[in-house]
């Protein structure tokens, strides 16, 4: 395994992603860096954000031509967005074997890891809607 070189940049955008329950976008990081008195260049985010994801510590969501997402929870979940107000919530529920099987035989690939994206109305909206 490959050793994971973490500078002062990527250390700081690292510990952004793991306080972040949000999902938080590049631009929503850079936002929190400069709350925490860090002043980094673009380039520098987006690099450290890319090494952050291929290192295995982060991942990256991508949903919906939306801004790209991040996420320190690197273990096999899923995700559900919000369509009122884009709110990015964990699904842990796994999905069943009889699926993967299923779509493994269909299409013939060796499946190696899946994402799925439910879309609905998280409770805030529903509670506001009604």
């Amino acid at each position: 395994m490959k050793k994971v070189q973490l500078t002062v940049q990527r250390k700081a955008i690292y510990d952004v992603v793991i306080e972040s329950s949000d999902h938080p976008s590049a631009a929503d990081i850079i936002d929190r860096l400069k709350e925490r008195g860090f002043s980094f260049a673009y380039g520098t985010i987006y690099n450290s954000l890319r090494y952050l994801t291929e290192a295995g510590l982060i991942r990256e969501l991508k949903l919906d031509g939306d801004a790209s997402r991040y996420d320190a929870r690197v273990e096999d979940h899923q995700h559900i967005v919000c369509r009122m107000c884009g709110k990015v919530d964990e699904v842990f529920t796994g999905i069943p074997a009889e699926w993967l099987r299923a779509i493994a035989e269909e299409t013939g690939y060796a499946l190696e890891e899946e994402h799925i994206v439910f879309k609905g109305v998280c409770p805030e909206c529903k509670t506001n809607k009604e």
